[in-house]
Formats: C-alpha cells, sequence, structure tokens
C-alpha cells in the first residue's frame, strides 16, 4: 500500500501526457450515423480543427440529449460553457489535448428515430455500429475510448460485451453492470424509488417542453412494465447486462463509496470479473460529478487513455492497480488515497461481529437491542417486531400515497459495538448472516451500516447527489435466499434470484445477505451500528423500495445465539503499529 497525500493536475504533471494545442475546435451537430438495420442515429462531434493530424475519439451514447445543455454548480473544477453536457466530458478541456468528443442521441431518444430501449442490448449493438463508423472517419486515428458517467458508464459494459475493433478502452465512470442486482432489484426487492421517478422523469424531458419539437415520438417503451414482469433474473436480464468473461477491453473501472444503491456494486464485480487483461480500479468520495470533473480525476482520466488511444508510455500501467479514497469519517471534502494491488485487500482480517440480543425492541431512534460482539452467544435469543410500517395513512392503503406517508414509528432492530479503543478500518465487500422467520410467507431484509460517534449522533458521508449518507446498505426478500454457489464468496454471496422458497409460519431459515463495499476508518470513541429493517432506513432515499402486501401486519424474528449464528462479516484492515 501507499498513501497519495498531493494532489496532482494534468497542468503540474511532469510525465508524459497530452498538452493543449492551439487548434480551435470544429463542431459537427446532428451528424447521421447509419446502423446495421437501417436505421440511423444524430450525434454531435467535437474535434480538434486540424487536418495535420488524426486523433482518436472519446465516445459515448445515452437517452439524456445531446443537445440538452447542463449548467454546472459553481463549486465545480470546470467552469460552465455552452458545450457541456450531463455526466460527459468537457470538449472545451479534451479537444485541445487531441481527443475527438462524440454524443449520440440513443434510439427513440432525443433526436434520433425509433423505439427507445433504455440500457438494452440493443443499444449495445447500435453504440457497436456507432463506433465503427466513427473509427472509419478520416479524422479519427481508427482507436476510440468510451468515457461518461452513469447512465453513460453502464452502456459501455454492454458495449464491450460485443468487442468492436475500433474499441481500445473503457472508462466506465460510476457505472452499474448487473441491471437486476445493481439498479432494479436489490435483493430481489423492486428499487421503486429511482427506477420509477426515472421513467417518468426522462419520459417528462422528452414529451414536455422543448425538446417534444425534434422527435414528437420520441421515448416510446415500456420499461417499467417490462422491470414488473421481469421480477426474477432470467436470461432477459442477463442479455442487457454485463458479461464479464465477454469483457476483454483495457478498462479502468470507476466507483464511489457513496454509490451504494445503483453503481459501486458495478464497478467492484467489473474489476474482479471482467476478463480484461488491463485493468484497474478507483473509488472515490463526493458526489456524483464532482469528481469526474475534478483536476486530480482528470489527470487519470488522461494518463489512462493517452497509454491506450496515444501509446505514451505513462508508467500509469505499471502503478499498482487500485486506487482507493480511504474515508476517515464527517468530511465534505475529499480523503487522502491509497494505492492496493489487489480487491479484496490480500492483508484483509475477515472478522465476524455477532448479534448478541439484549432487551426487547424500542420505537425509539437512537435505541439499540443489543451488541455486537467477536465472541457467539452460548445461549440462543430472538426478537420479534412488526412489519407494517404503519402510516399516516394506516396500513396496506391502495393510495398513490401509501408509501410516502410518514412512518408513525421506528421499525426494526438495532445492534451497535463498544466504542473504539483504537482507530478500526474496514474497506471491502460485507456480509451478513441472519437467521429469520416470519408469520408471513416472505420477508423484506433491510440492513444500515451507520458511524455513531462520541455523542451518539451519525458521523455522516457525503451521497452521490450531495445528501448526507450511512456507511453502506444491503438488501435481501427471504424467498430470494438462494444462493448460486459457483459465484458466491464466503464475503460476497451471490444469489440465483431465479426461484422463491417461500417461508414456513415461524420456521426458521438462515439468509446470507450481500452488504455493498464501504470503506471507513472508524476513529477511537466510534461505534459501529446496524439496523435491520423491514422498510428502508436512514439514508435511502432517493434509493427506496416498494415493498410488497405480505408486509403488512406480519411479525418477523430474528434468532442469535446457540446453534443459530447471525453475525455481520467485517473486512477488517489492520492498522500500522
Amino acid at each position: 500500500m501507499t498513501n497519495i497525500t498531493k494532489a496532482v493536475s494534468a497542468d503540474t504533471y511532469e510525465g508524459p501526457i497530452s498538452k493543449p494545442q492551439d487548434w480551435g475546435m470544429i463542431i459537427e451537430r446532428d451528424v447521421a450515423i447509419p446502423l446495421r438495420d437501417g436505421g440511423i442515429l444524430y450525434a454531435d462531434i467535437f474535434r480538434p480543427d486540424t487536418s495535420a493530424e488524426t486523433f482518436p475519439a472519446l465516445m459515448n451514447i445515452s437517452v439524456y440529449q445531446k443537445d440538452k445543455l447542463w449548467i454546472p454548480p459553481d463549486d465545480l473544477e470546470e467552469d460552465a460553457n455552452p458545450y457541456m453536457n450531463w455526466e460527459t466530458v468537457n470538449p472545451l478541456w479534451w479537444v485541445p489535448r487531441g481527443y475527438a468528443c462524440v454524443r449520440v442521441d440513443s434510439r427513440g431518444t432525443g433526436k434520433s428515430p425509433g423505439k427507445c430501449e433504455p440500457s438494452s442490448y440493443q443499444e449495445g449493438v447500435d453504440f457497436y455500429d456507432c463506433i465503427e463508423w466513427i473509427a472509419e472517419q478520416k479524422w479519427c486515428s481508427g482507436k476510440v475510448g468510451t468515457m461518461g458517467i452513469s447512465y453513460h458508464a453502464s452502456c459501455q459494459w454492454r458495449v464491450a460485451n460485443l468487442q468492436p475493433p475500433s474499441l481500445k478502452a473503457i472508462i466506465p465512470w460510476e457505472g452499474r453492470a448487473d441491471q437486476y442486482r445493481d439498479q432494479a432489484y436489490h435483493g430481489g426487492i423492486f428499487s421503486s424509488g429511482f427506477v420509477v421517478n426515472w421513467i417518468a422523469t426522462h419520459t417528462a424531458h422528452h414529451l414536455l417542453g422543448r425538446a417534444r419539437k425534434n422527435n414528437p415520438d420520441a421515448f416510446t417503451q415500456d420499461m417499467l412494465w417490462q422491470y414488473l414482469s421481469h421480477d426474477l433474473d432470467s436470461e432477459w436480464w442477463r442479455l442487457n447486462s454485463a458479461r464479464w468473461d465477454q469483457i476483454t477491453v483495457p478498462l479502468y473501472s470507476v466507483g464511489n463509496w457513496g454509490g451504494w444503491a445503483l453503481h459501486l456494486r458495478g464497478n467492484t464485480e467489473g474489476y474482479t470479473n471482467a476478463a480484461s487483461k488491463n485493468k484497474k480500479l478507483r473509488i472515490h468520495t463526493g458526489t456524483h460529478f464532482h469528481p469526474f470533473h475534478s483536476e486530480e480525476g482528470k489527470l487519470d482520466q488522461l494518463r489512462f487513455l493517452d497509454y491506450w488511444l496515444k501509446d505514451i508510455d505513462n508508467g500509469i500501467m505499471k502503478e499498482p492497480p487500485i486506487k482507493l479514497e480511504i474515508r476517515t469519517g464527517g468530511s465534505t471534502k475529499s480523503y487522502p488515497f491509497r494505492y492496493e494491488h489487489e480487491w479484496p485487500l490480500a492483508r484483509t482480517e475477515w472478522t465476524k461481529m455477532y448479534l448478541q440480543i439484549e432487551r426487547e425492541p424500542s420505537e425509539i431512534e437512537a435505541n439499540v437491542e443489543g451488541s455486537l460482539v467477536k465472541t457467539p452467544p452460548a445461549k440462543l435469543g430472538k426478537l420479534s417486531y412488526s412489519t407494517s410500517g404503519a402510516t399516516k395513512a394506516g396500513v396496506a392503503s391502495s393510495s398513490s400515497l401509501a408509501t410516502t406517508h410518514g412512518s408513525s414509528a421506528r421499525t426494526g432492530v438495532s445492534f451497535k459495538t463498544a466504542p473504539m479503543t483504537e482507530d478500526f478500518e474496514i474497506t471491502g465487500p460485507l456480509m451478513c448472516n441472519l437467521w429469520v422467520s416470519s408469520t408471513s410467507e416472505d420477508m423484506d431484509i433491510m440492513i444500515t451500516l451507520r458511524n455513531i460517534g462520541p455523542d451518539g449522533k451519525d458521523v455522516n458521508e457525503v451521497g452521490q447527489h450531495g445528501q448526507p449518507i450511512p456507511l453502506t446498505k444491503g438488501w435481501l426478500r427471504a424467498s430470494h435466499r438462494k444462493l448460486d454457489p459457483q459465484k458466491t464468496l464466503p464475503y460476497r454471496p451471490y444469489h440465483s434470484h431465479n426461484q422463491r422458497l417461500w417461508l414456513e409460519p415461524d420456521v426458521p431459515v438462515e439468509c446470507q445477505i450481500e452488504i455493498w463495499p464501504t470503506c471507513i476508518v472508524l476513529q477511537k470513541g466510534h461505534s459501529l451500528r446496524v439496523d435491520i429493517q423491514p422498510r428502508d432506513g436512514v439514508g435511502s432515499a432517493p434509493y427506496t423500495h416498494f415493498h410488497c402486501d405480505y408486509n403488512a401486519g406480519a411479525v418477523n424474528t430474528i434468532y442469535s445465539g446457540g446453534d443459530m449464528e447471525s453475525y455481520l462479516l467485517l473486512p477488517v484492515i489492520p492498522q500500522k503499529s
């Protein structure tokens, strides 16, 4: 491991790198790109104004409309300009450094005609065709890279599945990869808060306001029905997701510790499982967009792309493959980075913290029902709690507002460690093993990990939307507890999600819950708290979930002790002596 304490920008970097040139910029709007099935997609191209040499292209495709101007916040490290677009590169920075920037409207969105299929196999095929067409243009060197955030990242996994010959490097920056597990169904529970809002918002972006005049038939799709009707994993989801054995292109997978519930899992799974022989992993903190546009972040991007698209040997592939921002708690600014050589870290001390049940459930938010301890309790204990989630509208209301009325009381149970006697680092993937039962045929298990300060208050981190968030979360619908033995690891269960194993009333079953990776150095005097709930806990929005009707009126029970070991498995990193 190596600590990185000094932030370096492209302007101060002393190694070989593409330097800005005074070329000027050619802008080509609404360029028609032909597709193999006779369709056409429209693109905007920003490229250096010179015929003296050819240039690699940085490409992205999305439903976010290439013509929609993004006006960034004042604290972004790139100035606002007329060419900014949401979650994509800034042409005024990249074009002078010898890169063309190409933005494509996905089929049936923006100005491109056809039927929209967001995040689909078809979109990947279309992206393949666009990449190969751009590579043949006389101004292009024949080498193409892809880079962008979120949607602009997830589409990179799908096109990489198809291995277009001209695609030489990808940088999926905060990009979900498994459409079922990462985005739509967390542990088998529908992620309605994000998915429903996303569909409604982008339908409105296309059909209401100025955009409608460009393509009045845009964004016609049945995405929500498809997601709900495919509520188990299947080839439908696999076709629309990353296929790791087919991804061989050099990749720089970039995640965000605050990206649990949408993107982070895709980035760590991508680095671990992709067949690429040349790959790197970076995980940072902050919002969804500040690190991407930061001077430090752009240097990482530029060095990687220079190496693979321009054959500039700047040493980036000789450095340790992993770069992690190490959180120490509560900062709204960046933390120092640290280089590592493997994921999970080889020196990890996998530590079980057992649930020790000590008292009956309480409706008071600050209270806990027990402790997290290193020794398994000898005697079996159990805790029961209501799953109804009663709100001001009552229970099991058919109103569309039933999921938004405030809950009348805290739900579930919590456990907490004793205050740390010294700094305690947790970095890596996590797992929670729980013995549970319900009076119903199924139950939702939602886990939240929290950093509690000496004053008893949460020490929060910065979420992707700038909101305060806890450390990380995990989810599982008990009927989805079946594991895939070929893909499950001791620290990262992999659920098949291909059949339902219904519960028998009050009969305990063992569940292994995947908790998305985290990084925190719990300071001396701080405690780790875990909430186990039937509903979304603190800091969940906007990634909330739909709770099916079997929750109404049910009582869930957690068991711990004796021959029913319930515990958290933590990736503890030894501190330097």
